[in-house]
């Protein structure tokens, strides 16, 4: 089989750092090879995951060309998936079409009538209600929890083929450190991840935390000052700005609580591995958790909020902890110690490993294939 994996032309594969869904396709790329799948990534030239093909337009990523006005960076998706529609045209070895890409993926690869095509759902699905709403039923689709897929509308539930969990090559991994007293939050800073839940919680329990990921791209003060000081710079009203300077900064002492920028490689690792929890005190319907996975996978137990796809991942009382409140995610903190980082990594590797994504995904292909569609 000859699949054409659709990245987009947001960030390399792997990110250097942050990046969800690049970190999905390059999790899952591997495990498909050693299946016996040909694959064809479209992405940006920098991307140096090990595929039988490349296809790029960008030499590299164009992810903060997001945070310019729309009118400036409409193109940018368009001309990738043009070129990922080229290709399919001049080629007959493309046997499936599996794509990433927002919105623009399907409403293309719907009108080109080349191979069939699955579309994974990572983002909330109530963002384009008149898109969503009338899904061109000529493709599937799959969602990353079975939360995401209660949530969508009646069309695009027509059009899917169940969820798949996301996974984390750190499963069956052996990756360990000396635990140390700190907690984690990982993940970009936003409003909808609720760091500042996280820092007012250890504030109170005086329990030292460690805010790891970007504001808009910005990992350090002084890239953020740049930001701030300049009234003019397209990022200065950002919301994740404005919610990292008024609502996470007021905790920030350099001490109890650190900001440290995105994280990645064996520093994550680590700096998960050595926590004695990892933090989710999500405020919105998260569709797929990576970092939650990532957490169970280095022995780290889990403790956030009951939404989204956190009571799919995390077993309460098991693996992690799940509140219904600030308060009670409080409590919960105290108790880490009563879950089994054993339990956690047996969770992970039984669960969310590449192998697991993977077949799942063969699963689906399969039923595309026959499907026709």
């Amino acid at each position: 089989m000859k699949v054409l994996i659709n990245a987009g032309p947001w960030l390399a594969v792997p990110p250097p750092g942050y990046g969800g869904i690049e970190n999905v396709v390059a999790t899952l790329v591997p495990a498909l090879r050693e299946r016996g799948v040909n694959v064809v990534l479209a992405s940006v030239a920098a991307s140096t995951l090990e595929a039988d093909e490349l296809l790029a337009v960008y030499d590299e990523g164009q992810f903060t060309e997001l945070q310019k006005p729309y009118n400036q960076v409409m193109g940018i998706a368009h001309a990738h998936q043009a070129r990922v529609a080229a290709e399919l045209r001049a080629r007959d070895d493309i046997d499936l079409v599996h794509d990433h890409v927002e919105v623009v993926g399907p409403a293309v690869l719907s009108a080109l009538g080349g191979p069939p095509v699955l579309h994974t759902l990572h983002w909330d699905l109530h963002k384009h209600p008149a898109f969503y709403g009338a899904f061109p039923g000529a493709i599937a689709v799959n969602g990353v929890s079975e939360s995401q897929l209660a949530r969508a509308p009646e069309a695009l539930r027509a059009a899917s083929l169940g969820a798949v969990y996301l996974a984390t090559p750190l499963a069956g991994q052996d990756v360990r450190a000396e635990q140390g007293e700190h907690l984690v939050v990982m993940g970009r800073v936003c409003g909808l991840k609720g760091q500042h839940v996280a820092a007012r919680v250890c504030q109170k329990l005086g329990l030292p935390l460690v805010v790891a990921g970007p504001v808009c791209g910005r990992n350090s003060q002084a890239e953020l000052d740049d930001v701030l000081q300049d009234p003019y710079h397209p990022l200065h009203s950002h919301p994740d700005v404005r919610y990292h300077l008024d609502q996470v900064s007021r905790y920030l002492d350099g001490d109890l609580v650190k900001w440290v920028g995105a994280v990645g490689g064996q520093a994550r690792d680590h700096l998960y591995a050595s926590a004695r929890a990892a933090l989710f005190p999500i405020q919105w319907d998260e569709p797929g958790g990576t970092a939650v996975v990532e957490a169970l996978a280095l022995g780290v137990p889990p403790v956030g909020l009951r939404r989204g796809c956190l009571p799919e991942i995390v077993d309460h009382g098991r693996t992690g902890f799940l509140a219904d409140s600030e308060e009670e995610l409080a409590e919960w903190v105290t108790r880490t110690g009563e879950i089994d980082p054993d339990e956690c990594r047996r969770e992970a590797r039984s669960r969310f490993s590449p192998a697991v994504m993977a077949d799942r995904y063969l699963d689906l292909y399969d039923r595309v294939l026959r499907s026709g569609r």
